[in-house]
């Protein structure tokens, strides 16, 4: 019989840990998911001021936000499993004091390798980080309301990070310096480290050490490593640049290689059930499509605010406040109130047709637009969107994963978002910069008015292309989830019989049915 825990906790004996415990289990957690996301794009706004202190060349810029992705990108598989080997206390405690000791090297950084080094850093730490946390919250949340509650306020902070990136590194830019967009990592990362220390449970290991899979290791991060650094390249050279089909080919080589590699290996370091349940891969591929959306939004609304508004960086971050706020009620209410009765099934679609009407509107936008009228409203709806896309994904992504396997699997979930962010980002710039150059050649003589229409024009082709994502991610999440009543449950999954003490203290998670 699959291991299931119950629909409350009076339903047994159960050595829960104190309700008050465990919201501050999830505080420390969301602490280091927080300081994970922003810093994809708390140093965007600070890249001016730092090639202007360190003179590093425009072209070198892109290493800054580079370096970071590609050993993020590359190494989460790896970094989930890793915390599934040694403990997930003690992997999350690790990679808090590399992330903080990563900030504070790139912050005193006195030339562009150093800066480049200590961003790549970040990213091997945070490779660590973001799938452990996860995993922590995964294990320590047994009771499904309460679970569904935490991963409500999970998934909004995963969401809404980046924005807050946005807002957080204009304000010290501007009133401190672009190093404090590094060092207020530090900071974050010593609460949290303490917050790991006192509340984060060790739990005990029981029967043999799993083995890690090297082959599968040196695979599957080979290949998100091409896949990362060919999207990458795109963004910077084109799509007619070799290296860039190069890397990408090699990158579906390397995966293919990788998925046959794990159904003979006696170690898989991803077991192929879990992205081959329904639910889990319609989960991912949720949060993946979400995930270009939302660097889409980020990004180009960004430009538009700044060089076509002509906002402040501090303007530009408070200007994704009210999307920051719906995101958050959004996500309570879709967790508390529709997920629990309507399911993903319903409730991703809607949330993709929601975003895919946000990017609609902001298609609209022209030079003399307003923020109130123009700007405002559809950045809500996509913030409501999102809220309404990602809990449900995030905790339907972990659900029904054996507890040794929590880490890698909580690790695929910002693989999805990071693959996601990295083909949405390569894509729209491409296909932006294409709009803009045929704006300027249909417009000559190019003039300052023209240029300025040219890149709305490129905006508005980017979110045209942003809408078709979000539609994408409605038809396959419409199609792929099950309905309530078929294994998809948030409360109470199949209405299996409660979990025993023993199981509910090792942490098992209740396990889908095929």
């Amino acid at each position: 019989m699959p291991k299931t825990f119950p629909a409350d906790a009076a339903a047994t004996d159960l050595p829960l840990a104190p309700s008050r415990r465990r919201w501050l289990t999830l505080t420390t957690v969301a602490l280091a998911q927080l300081m994970v996301v922003l810093d994809s794009t708390v140093v965007n706004i600070a890249l001016p001021s730092a090639q202007a202190d360190l003179g590093f060349s425009v072209g070198d810029r892109q290493w800054i936000v580079t370096a970071y992705s590609l050993a993020f990108g590359s190494l989460l598989l790896l970094g989930g499993r890793v915390s599934d080997l040694i403990g997930r206390k003690r992997t999350f405690i690790i990679g808090l004091i590399g992330f903080a000791g990563a900030s504070a090297l790139g912050g005193a950084a006195d030339s562009f390798g150093t800066l480049v080094a200590a961003r790549a850093l970040q990213g091997m730490f945070g490779a660590l980080l973001a799938p452990t946390a996860l995993a922590v919250l995964t294990t320590t949340f047994v009771i499904p309301k309460e679970r569904a509650r935490a991963f409500g306020i999970f998934g909004a902070i995963a969401g809404a990070g980046g924005a807050v990136g946005l807002l957080l590194g204009g304000y010290l830019t501007e009133n401190f310096n672009w190093r404090w967009n590094l060092y207020i990592n530090v900071f974050i990362a010593i609460i949290a480290i303490i917050g790991a220390i006192i509340f984060v449970s060790q739990v005990t290991r029981t029967g043999p050490r799993p083995k890690l899979d090297i082959p599968g290791t040196l695979l599957v991060s080979g290949a998100l490593f091409s896949l990362v650094y060919g999207f990458s390249n795109a963004e910077t050279e084109g799509w007619d640049s070799p290296l860039t089909w190069g890397m990408l080919v090699a990158s579906v080589v390397l995966l293919v290689a990788f998925v046959l590699w794990q159904r003979r290996a006696a170690h898989p370091l991803l077991p192929l059930l879990i992205v081959l349940d329904r639910n889990r891969g319609a989960a991912y591929l949720s949060v993946l499509v979400a995930g270009a959306g939302m660097f889409g939004v980020f990004l180009f609304v960004t430009y538009y605010l700044q060089a076509s508004l002509h906002y402040s960086p501090t303007q530009t971050g408070y200007s994704f406040l009210p999307m920051i706020g719906m995101l958050v009620l959004a996500a309570q209410l879709s967790t508390n109130i529709f997920a629990p009765k309507f399911g993903p099934k319903v409730m991703v679609p809607i949330g993709m047709v929601l975003a895919m009407t946000g990017m609609i509107l902001l298609t609209r936008l022209g030079l003399d637009s307003s923020y109130a009228g123009d700007v405002m409203p559809p950045l809500m709806i996509i913030g409501f969107g999102m809220g309404t896309i990602m809990p449900p994904s995030m905790q339907i992504a972990t659900l029904g994963v054996d507890r040794q396997y929590a880490g890698i699997a909580s690790a695929m979930v910002n693989t999805s978002q990071q693959v996601g962010g990295s083909i949405g980002t390569a894509l729209l710039n491409t296909l932006a910069a294409t709009a803009a150059t045929s704006y300027l050649a249909s417009h000559l003589p190019a003039s300052a008015d023209v240029a300025a229409q040219a890149a709305v024009q490129s905006y508005a082709t980017a979110y045209w292309w942003g809408a078709g994502f979000f539609a994408v991610g409605a038809i396959i999440s419409a199609l792929l989830f099950r309905r309530i009543g078929h294994g998809v449950s948030l409360r109470n999954p199949h209405g299996h019989p409660a979990a025993t003490a023993q199981e509910a203290a090792e942490g098992d998670i209740p396990v889908i049915a095929h």
